[in-house]
């Protein structure tokens, strides 16, 4: 076996057919590209037709390659599609049910089909390791078949990780599992020293886990367990405690924040709506005037909160940007917003159905950010110094809350619960326009540690490199135990 400095690694990287997670698995291939990696990036069919319908591309080929741009720069990313086990034209998200329920017991066929070709196809480097997405229930089975190092990439912090990673422990202490969960602090999660039952992910709430995503998730957690390393997006020195904890227990790194380079729109599509373009607007308004308001790429409200949240804008006196996805209530209902909105906010207000979130956070027009706190959304508001005012609606969400207000303080609550009245977004609002001053001290700091975190010799960068050896160093291990293997089978 040659040398560690010697082996040439290519990755097999496999994102969840989501944006949020396409967009941190795509800027993690070109950092790790960056770095001498051959990766080959895998989407499903449906998310590549969405990418290319988002950039306008009339053609339903699935023949374009969304890194044309990044091997031009010299990098070496090869690019593939799979199905998803379902046909494109199926609705993904209107039986959400059904599909996720495709992804547990289906997808990994599609997987195991790929992955069997790419190693026995004598590429060159070789296929070594297997990059996928902590939210799949297959990663491990597919990479001992192919004798594969298995890296899982967890796409939210630390702390949410760890939630699930002790869920055991949770059960044990009826935090977790059932109908009469305890609602006090709960301060025996390693490396934690206190959360509340209400900051955890929400899926670690409900009182009755057992449907299709609670399935999902556990089973996917417990797969993660079984991986030879975990990647995380997030910074060791933000969340020092937990991530020291968890390496105890698993080679854990803290790579974040993943960010497309110099933190610029990225040649490669991530988009899966139509982009507005903004500028002309936000160039129109004062510094730091603009509420810029979005609830990501997956998250639903209903009906009624969109109209409490219009109807709280129509009362305060904030300019805002607000995105209202045309599935963000999941029925596709149109004329979401209450008559007359329009003229009611006149100037001051755009609503647009989706827009390029780092051109407009980086906008200096933009002073706030109210959020659902998706995990890309805080590590993005915290590069750009803007203040969050927070409205978690599920998943990691809560967890992300309490790291923004509770231990950061780069941000407050929009509501005391979780219930979304008017007066009082209006309220919120206002008050918050007039404090956001009282953040910014802490989101200098921040900020300064995420730059730190990133720079060649910052914690995210050492991880990189010990990353890459490691699994060098795993790749001879797994190499060694393959030919001992081989010889004792000859040797019977």
């Amino acid at each position: 076996m040659e040398a560690e400095e010697n082996i040439k690694l290519h990755a097999i990287m496999i994102p969840v057919p989501l944006q949020g997670h396409i967009v941190q698995f795509i800027n993690l291939a070109i950092n790790l590209a960056s770095k001498g990696l051959t990766v080959t990036f895998v989407n499903t069919q449906s998310t590549h037709l969405r990418l290319k319908k988002a950039q306008s591309f009339s053609d339903s080929s699935l023949d374009y390659n969304i890194f044309s741009e990044a091997r031009k720069s010299g990098l070496d990313i090869r690019y593939t599609t799979i199905s998803d086990g379902f046909p494109l034209n199926f609705d993904r998200m209107g039986n959400h049910s059904q599909f996720m329920e495709g992804l547990f017991h289906v997808f990994s066929a599609h997987v195991d089909d790929l992955v069997a070709n790419l190693v026995n196809s004598n590429h060159i480097p070789p296929v070594s390791c297997l990059i996928a997405d902590t939210f799949f229930v297959w990663p491990s089975e597919i990479a001992k078949k192919y004798n594969l190092v298995n890296i899982s990439m967890w796409s939210e912090p630390a702390l949410a990780f760890t939630s699930y990673y002790h869920m055991d422990l949770l059960k044990a202490n009826g935090h977790f599992g059932s109908q009469d969960n305890r609602e006090d602090t709960i301060n025996y999660i390693p490396g934690v020293q206190a959360i509340e039952p209400g900051d955890l992910p929400s899926y670690l709430q409900d009182t009755e886990p057992w449907d299709i995503m609670h399935r999902y998730i556990f089973k996917s957690l417990e797969d993660a367990r079984k991986a030879d390393m975990i990647i995380c997006n997030t910074v060791q020195e933000l969340e020092s405690s937990t991530i020291s904890a968890l390496q105890e227990k698993k080679p854990f790194y803290a790579l974040g924040p993943i960010f497309p380079k110099g933190f610029s729109k990225s040649a490669i599509p991530t988009n899966l709506w139509v982009e507005s373009d903004c500028n002309e607007w936000l160039n129109s308004k004062p510094k730091g005037s603009v509420m810029y308001i979005s609830f990501g790429s997956l998250a639903s409200i209903s009906r009624q909160d969109i109209l409490e949240m219009a109807h709280g804008l129509l009362l305060s006196k904030a300019s805002f940007l607000w995105v209202v996805r045309p599935d963000i209530t999941w029925s596709l209902e149109s004329n979401l917003l209450p008559s007359g909105f329009e003229d009611g906010v006149k100037e001051r207000g755009l609503v647009v159905s989706w827009c390029n979130q780092i051109d407009v956070i980086s906008h200096p027009a933009v002073g706030g950010f109210l959020t659902h706190c998706g995990w890309n959304s805080v590590l993005e508001s915290i590069w750009c110094k803007v203040p969050m005012l927070c409205f978690p609606i599920f998943t990691d969400q809560f967890t992300n809350r309490k790291l923004v207000v509770d231990e950061w303080k780069v941000g407050f609550n929009l509501t005391e619960g979780r219930i979304l009245k008017r007066q009082e977004i209006a309220q919120k609002i206002d008050c918050f326009i007039t404090k956001v001053n009282e953040l910014s001290i802490n989101l200098e700091e921040a900020r300064k540690q995420l730059e730190d975190a990133l720079s060649e010799n910052g914690s995210s960068g050492r991880n990189c490199k010990q990353l890459i050896c490691d699994i060098k160093y795993k790749i001879q291990q797994k190499s060694k135990s393959s030919n001992k293997t081989s010889l004792l089978s000859y040797g019977n």
